[in-house]
């Protein structure tokens, strides 16, 4: 998926190779590649302007917020924990689980609820002997 992004995206009249690495989805106007100081420029810049509009003020949310983010939503969605650290680059699956996925009482409260659901058409195929008539509660990973 990723290929295909870079190979979708507006390519620069020259792509620039950065400590080995090339084909950066962002460059700056000087044709550059964008770096982490670029984008909390931007993320302080629509922070304040936010603020500056509505009286409930927004926190300040950095680029590395969204990686905590993402990490918490794709573990909430089921996905495997090992692909979830290859994606994130970390050498250890505890950063993975232990700094970076934030699970909460509603996160945990869900998860009991469908393993309940199981528990019940579980028991629903034991009893009948057949399959159950609906396989949502089968999360699919």
């Amino acid at each position: 998926m990723f290929q295909a992004i870079i190979e979708d995206r507006n390519a620069p009249k020259v792509e620039k190779s950065i400590d080995g690495y090339s084909g950066f989805l962002f460059y700056d106007d000087n044709g550059r590649p964008l770096v982490a100081m670029h984008w909390q420029h931007r993320f302080n810049h629509m922070v304040g302007r936010y603020n500056d509009i509505y009286r409930v003020q927004m926190p300040n949310i950095t680029p590395h917020v969204c990686r905590h983010t993402y990490c918490s939503n794709m573990a909430k969605s089921g996905m495997n924990p090992k692909t979830l650290q290859y994606l994130k680059g970390h050498s250890d699956i505890s950063v993975t689980m232990n700094v970076y996925t934030h699970i909460g009482f509603d996160d945990a409260e869900e998860e009991l609820k469908r393993m309940e659901e199981f528990r019940k058409a579980q028991a629903e195929v034991e009893q009948k002997k057949e399959k159950p008539m609906s396989q949502k509660m089968f999360k699919v990973v």
